[in-house]
């Protein structure tokens, strides 16, 4: 079984700071609206729970130009 480390701080009130093995993410939002999450390795996703047992979610990356 693989071991995993995850860390998450409440830096401001609605605003968490996401800490794991490879990267970092600031998330903010949520309570009754949209919930946004940018990370460090250029992802950014939007998401929000629906009523009842639904939710949606889009999730960007960035491209890398070579």
């Amino acid at each position: 079984m693989p071991i995993t480390f995850r860390k998450s701080f409440r830096i401001l009130p609605g605003v968490r700071l996401n800490i794991n093995k490879r990267s970092w993410s600031i998330t903010s939002g949520g309570r009754k609206g949209p919930k946004r999450t940018t990370s460090s390795t250029g992802r950014r996703t939007t998401s929000m729970d629906l009523p009842g047992p639904f939710g949606w979610r889009k999730t960007t990356t960035k491209r890398r130009s070579h």
